[in-house]
């Protein structure tokens, strides 16, 4: 079956250093979301896009935290200088399009 693709697997970094994660979205769906897990903590949204656009980025520490989707190119969420608490699982997920509620 399709699925995202990540890369790399695992990252490991020294204290104020850049890191950069990769995601390849499904191709053909329109929007990607980046998830933080912190060690067996819930997960956190951290940013999404819809069409290679910033779609709700409510949950990117902007301080340090960056993000973008490029045509014809996989998405990266970086992070400028790395803090312990950075440690954690990052997830990418992507979705052909998302359900409006309609209340």
């Amino acid at each position: 079956g399709e699925e995202v693709t990540q890369t790399p697997k695992h990252l490991v970094k020294g204290e104020g250093q850049k890191a950069k994660l990769y995601c390849d979205p499904i191709k053909g769906h329109s929007y990607v979301f980046w998830y933080q897990q912190v060690l067996r903590k819930e997960f956190k949204f951290l940013i999404s896009f819809q069409n290679k656009n910033v779609f709700d980025e409510t949950g990117m520490p902007k301080e340090r935290f960056s993000a973008k989707c490029p045509a014809n190119s996989p998405c990266s969420l970086e992070i400028q200088a790395t803090k312990l608490k950075d440690s954690a699982v990052y997830f990418c997920a992507s979705s052909q399009s998302t359900v409006l509620n309609i209340s």
